[in-house]
């Protein structure tokens, strides 16, 4: 597997200018004036959490493949869940422009389908979305019913509500009528491909037949994964665990941050799933979107200053974005060299 390098440098330098104008607005000092309240030891704890996440959702991903038949140790899962992180946050739109570079790592590493480790990879991604949007119906519902909603509560409530309506129904609508989608999924790719390959070298143009197999493929192993009632609740049971330690990592980052005030730890469970969703930008895993939108989030429902919340962000993202990226660039590199064997 490789990644375009050049690509990538562009993208991490145009996160390096969002972060910079995010803490230039802040103002620099005030930041560096709250990150030195910051204990080494709590810092230590955030950076457990983070690990904690990943491990959880790495697990939801083993159970994904046990339901398409396909065995991963645990050891073999958090690698693959790692590694998968590490495409995702170093690809721009998040999940959508790191998952082919995942399928095709659990692929090798499993002796799999692509397809199958498409369809796996796809599950995870969007069984994650069901805790993450029921933490922040309930998150919400609190804070609404406790506390006055201004408007940025509202604008949030609005989002919220909006894709937990949205998502399922579309959802739903793809399941049902799936031979319809699958028939022009392969109108759709099949030209595609013949047109890269008319333009572009090294890279051939299979038969529409071959395309509609691979697509079958995915169909059926997505329908597997929907009918194995059993591995989807635990899978859902792992993922939920994981939105909890990332709420968690949050919830230590402004406590550490903030000694003399009372923050309210609902938030939290608002504030990570609605900022995951800037990571569907065209920064590297959304590197910078999701500093701002935390900060956005923080500042009016929790009454901290902009130099609290922006410093929280910063110690928050260290932990489930940079060092998941570094752990997981080694998986990668690792299954990489083990699959070459």
């Amino acid at each position: 597997m490789e990644f375009d390098s050049r690509a990538i440098a562009v993208g991490f330098v145009a996160v390096a200018v969002v972060l910079a104008l995010l803490l230039w607005i802040v103002g620099f000092d005030d930041i560096a004036r709250t990150l030195a309240l910051l204990e080494l030891r709590t810092f230590a704890v955030v950076l457990a959490v983070g690990l904690a996440w990943l491990v959880a959702w790495a697990l939801a991903l083993r159970r994904v493949l046990d339901a398409l038949g396909v065995a991963a140790s645990a050891w073999d899962a958090f690698l693959l869940y790692a590694a998968a992180a590490f495409a995702n946050n170093v690809t721009p739109f998040g999940q959508a422009g790191g998952e082919p570079f995942s399928a095709l790592l659990i692929s090798r590493a499993t002796e799999s389908e692509y397809e199958t480790g498409l369809a796996a990879i796809a599950s995870v991604d969007t069984l994650n979305f069901v805790p993450s949007i029921v933490l922040a119906l309930v998150g919400l519902t609190y804070y609404v019913a406790r506390f006055a909603a201004g408007d940025s509560v509202d604008l949030v409530l609005g989002v919220v509500v909006a894709l937990a309506v949205a998502v399922p129904v579309v959802v739903v609508l793809a399941w049902h009528y799936r031979d319809g989608a699958e028939r022009r999924l392969v109108g759709l790719v099949h030209p595609v491909w013949a047109a890269l390959g008319r333009h572009l070298p090294g890279i051939s143009v299979p038969r529409r037949e071959a395309v509609r197999r691979r697509v079958d493929g995915f169909v059926r192993s997505i329908e597997r994964v929907a009918t194995s009632r059993r591995d989807l609740a635990v899978a859902v049971g792992w993922s939920t665990l994981g939105w909890l330690c990332l709420c968690v990592a949050l919830y230590l980052s402004l406590w550490a941050l903030t000694p003399a005030t009372d923050v309210n730890a609902v938030i939290v469970f608002v504030a990570v799933p609605v900022a995951t969703i800037a990571s569907v930008t065209p920064l590297p895993g959304g590197a910078g979107g999701v500093e701002a939108a935390l900060v956005l989030l923080l500042v009016p429902t929790t009454g901290v200053t902009a130099a609290t919340a922006t410093s929280a962000a910063l110690v928050f993202r260290a932990a489930v974005y940079w060092a998941p990226t570094v752990v997981g660039g080694g998986a990668a590199a690792w299954l990489e060299a083990r699959a070459r064997r």
